[in-house]
C-alpha cells in the first residue's frame, strides 16, 4: 500500500500472516511459505506489483526475525495504535521542509490553516535523523524500517500521523519560505 493515502498500513504480521505473538520458528515458516508464493520469477504478474510484494515480504522478516528490531517495530506498532484519532495519515514525504542555518524542519497544512510540525532536534529525540542531502532532505529512521509519529496542529486539536519509511526524501528549494507562499 502506497504512502501518503489515508489508509491503514499493513503490518509486517499481517504481511506474513501471522499472529503478534507468533514464534520466531512460526514467523519462520510464513516467511518460507510467502517468498515461495510471491517469488517474481515464479509469478505471471507484472514486475513492479511482484517485485514489490516480495520486498513486503523480505522488509517483514528483516525486521521480525532479528529479536530487537521485533521489540523495536513492536513498541512503534503498540504506539501508534494508542495515539487516538488524527486527522490525516500522511508519508513524510507528503511534507514540505523550511531550513534555517542548521536547524530543519518539515511541515503540513492543517486544516485549519495552521501546521504540524517538527524539528530536526525533536525527531532526533524520537529516533529520527534528518540530513541535508543537495536539494532534498533525507529522513532516516534509526531502528525499525518503518514508524509514525503523531503530530498536533499548532492552533487546533487535531492530529496527524505521518508514516516514515527508512531513507525517505523530502525535495525543498532553497532559500524560500514556502508558508508564506500559500
Amino acid at each position: 500500500m502506497p504512502l501518503g493515502e489515508t489508509s491503514v498500513h499493513e503490518t509486517h504480521y499481517e504481511i506474513l500472516s501471522v499472529d503478534e505473538d507468533a514464534s520466531y520458528d512460526q514467523i519462520r515458516n510464513s516467511y518460507r511459505s510467502a517468498i515461495l508464493h510471491s517469488h517474481p520469477d515464479k509469478l505471471n504478474t507484472s514486475p513492479c506489483t511482484s517485485d514489490e510484494k516480495f520486498l513486503k515480504i523480505q522488509k517483514a522478516w528483516q525486521v521480525l526475525s532479528d529479536a530487537e528490531l521485533r521489540v523495536v517495530y513492536d513498541n512503534d506498532l503498540r504506539s501508534s495504535r494508542q495515539d487516538g484519532t488524527t486527522a490525516d495519515e500522511i508519508s513524510v514525504e507528503d511534507m514540505s521542509v523550511e531550513i534555517s542555518g542548521e536547524d530543519m524542519e518539515i511541515f503540513y497544512q492543517c486544516r485549519c490553516g495552521d501546521y504540524f510540525s517538527v524539528d530536526s532536534s525533536e525527531l532526533e529525540t524520537m529516533g529520527f535523523a534528518l540530513l541535508r542531502d543537495g536539494n532534498c532532505v533525507q529522513v532516516r529512521r534509526l531502528g525499525a524500517s518503518v514508524a509514525s509519529v503523531v503530530l498536533p496542529c499548532g492552533s487546533c486539536s487535531l492530529k496527524t500521523r505521518v508514516w516514515v519509511d527508512s531513507d525517505m526524501k523530502i525535495p525543498f528549494q532553497d532559500g524560500s519560505d514556502l508558508r508564506n507562499q500559500s
